[in-house]
């Protein structure tokens, strides 16, 4: 499963400050609105001063968010030996046992972008509104007798991170706003398709967090044809996303 590797693509956010929601007060487009709506939902301004710790593949991880600046950490231990990584707008540090060790740009580049794309999913939808992300409304489905608005997302080449290229599907339920579905695409490693079903959503102090579980498609599959592969029960589950123990550290 190449859930890390795949994904450093959301290591953009690492460049930019995520525009406040002021930003979307006055959206102008049908995408802009939905997507107002939907941050709204999922956490708001919240986010703006979001402190949490949540467990994930028994890695622990904690953001931190504070207007324009931000930490993103994760602690692990491997072989008796407890290794950090801290991620803030100056870049990535990571200690073993307390000991800081030196990096290689192949090693900042994979850290940066396996701690950003944790954080990224976590609190989706509120890196959305990063200046090299686009979005274009595609219309409105049905998935399993619910209706969706459909959101298609890209990014910018410049500051868009080395995978800018990708694209990704958000099917955002009409009536409650929230992010139920998702898909991407991406190149690296010889490309691939995947779709995620959110499940299991509770509200921590005023966020939204929920679990997924992840599908495969083939390669070249329209990222709009895979609800109805979903319901045809035709795509390849790979894994679940869950996020554990959950706790605002900023009471």
């Amino acid at each position: 499963m190449k859930y890390l590797s795949t994904l450093c693509i959301f290591a953009i956010t690492l460049f930019f400050s995520c525009t406040s929601l002021e930003s979307a007060s006055s959206p102008k487009s049908k995408a802009d609105k939905i997507l107002a709506k939907t941050i709204k939902v999922h956490g708001g301004k919240k986010y703006d001063k979001a402190h949490y710790e949540f467990v994930f593949r028994k890695k622990k991880y904690t953001f931190k968010n504070e207007g324009q600046k931000y930490e993103y950490t994760s602690t692990s231990t491997k072989e008796g030996q407890t290794i950090v990584d801290i991620l803030n707008n100056d870049g990535i540090t990571r200690t073993v046992n307390g000991n800081a060790i030196s990096l290689s740009e192949k090693q900042i580049r994979g850290y940066t972008g396996s701690l950003n794309s944790v954080i990224y999913f976590a609190t989706l939808p509120h890196k959305l509104l990063d200046p090299a992300v686009n979005k274009t409304f595609k219309g409105i489905t049905n998935i399993k007798g619910q209706v969706y608005s459909v959101l298609h997302i890209y990014f910018n080449e410049e500051n868009g991170g080395v995978d800018h290229d990708d694209n990704f599907y958000y099917w955002i339920n009409a009536k409650t706003n929230r992010i139920d579905y998702l898909a991407y695409d991406y190149k690296v490693n010889n490309g691939g398709v995947r779709f995620r079903s959110a499940y299991n959503p509770r509200i921590v102090d005023g966020i939204l967090f929920q679990d997924y579980v992840n599908y495969k498609a083939p390669v070249g599959t329209p990222l709009k044809d895979l609800p109805a592969l979903f319901e045809k029960e035709e795509l390849k589950k790979l894994s679940v996303i869950e996020t554990e123990n959950i706790v605002n550290l900023g009471k």
